[in-house]
């Protein structure tokens, strides 16, 4: 509700959130997972997640977003931050998302903390497919369905193909744009430009 509608949390509160937080795994996954979609589906996801971090919730329930924080990228392509940064810019972007698409775009780069090189600049070398098992994980903690789970894998895992399309074989490209969730990839894709460097046209 803070984060959708902007209250601030009332100190005494805060500080017992904060206390206890550690104590939000006694919930069942479910009731995680379903307070997350709607997090991520209703508006105001940025804030929400900001206060999750500023709590502590976030570290027991998604300790592998949590890890995004600090992690560099380079300006060119991504101009707005860390990894934790655009993903939050992204979150806020998903009001009215299907639950895939959502809990896609908020683990589209979770590989990149664990995959991170520095070479002649900043590198998350295979960090789709990293990201893709990690996804996996995460989905099966969150208890998803196998149709949910497989769907947001396949978004992880497949998010930087869509840069490669123009390159495609015609046939390659036909099968790729069939596939069931190439409409979410898609959007996700799109949305992965606006929360970054803007650029759209490809």
């Amino acid at each position: 509700f803070a984060g959708r509608l902007g209250f601030e949390i009332e100190p005494q509160t805060f500080s017992a959130i904060r206390e206890m937080a550690h104590l939000v795994t006694t919930t069942s996954p479910e009731r995680i997972r379903d307070e997350l979609t709607k997090i991520l589906t209703e508006g105001g996801a940025r804030r929400a997640f900001e206060l999750m971090d500023e709590t502590g919730l976030l570290e027991h329930v998604l300790p592998e977003i949590a890890r995004m924080k600090g992690v560099d990228q380079p300006p060119e392509f991504h101009p707005e931050g860390d990894v934790f940064v655009h993903t939050l810019i992204l979150a806020d972007m998903l009001k009215g998302a299907s639950p895939t698409l959502a809990f896609g775009a908020l683990l589209h780069d979770v590989g990149k903390p664990p995959t991170m090189t520095i070479e002649d600049r900043v590198r998350f070398n295979n960090h789709d497919k990293v990201g893709a098992k990690m996804a996996e994980a995460i989905c099966k903690r969150l208890r998803m369905s196998n149709h949910d789970t497989d769907r947001v894998v396949w978004l992880v895992g497949q998010h930087m193909r869509l840069a490669h399309a123009p390159q495609m074989r015609e046939s390659k490209l036909k099968r790729f744009v069939r596939e069931p969730g190439f409409d979410e990839l898609l959007q996700l894709g799109r949305l992965d430009c606006e929360a970054s460097h803007g650029d759209t046209s490809t």
